[in-house]
């Protein structure tokens, strides 16, 4: 029997486990809500809720530790100014896993893991600018085309 022998090992050896965590943490601390496995998720929540721990500190250490793990400035960033202000009364128990159903592939148990108290604004955040026209600017340029093309009209005649 495996009694106390460490976590889970997801059928990887060590250095992809930890590549896979690495960034599925940066992916979790940026969007605020990934999907993923239900076993990945559960190995995921003891680690995302250390590392959160770390970040409240807010010290020269603890964000050396925190690029140690994570390897992203900008997820330290995250963790020592947003996310640490966001859980400062909170002892513990920073994310939350919810199953999701079963993916289509493979029909394996997904879930989605996501921060409590989460930031609905944060996810997406890497599908590129989004430009909004208006329909102030649409008629704006409207006239403008009509006015250039019955310029190029006067002048032709």
């Amino acid at each position: 029997m495996r009694h106390g022998h460490g976590h889970r090992k997801l059928n990887r050896t060590s250095e992809h486990r930890k590549a896979m965590f690495q960034n599925m943490l940066n992916s979790l601390i940026k969007h605020e809500q990934i999907q993923t496995t239900v076993p990945k998720a559960k190995e995921l929540k003891s680690i995302i809720d250390k590392v959160i721990t770390i970040g409240k500190k807010n010290t020269l250490a603890a964000k050396k530790t925190l690029f140690s793990k994570l390897q992203d400035k900008k997820s330290v960033a995250k963790l020592t100014t947003v996310l640490s202000k966001r859980y400062e009364n909170r002892k513990g128990g920073y994310c939350r896993v919810v199953k999701s159903g079963f993916r289509f592939g493979d029909n394996a148990p997904t879930a989605f893991i996501e921060l409590v108290d989460k930031d609905f604004n944060a996810k997406g955040q890497d599908s590129g600018p989004v430009q909004k026209k208006s329909d102030n600017n649409e008629d704006a340029q409207i006239k403008d085309n009509q006015e250039e093309t019955k310029d190029t009209k006067k002048t032709k005649k």
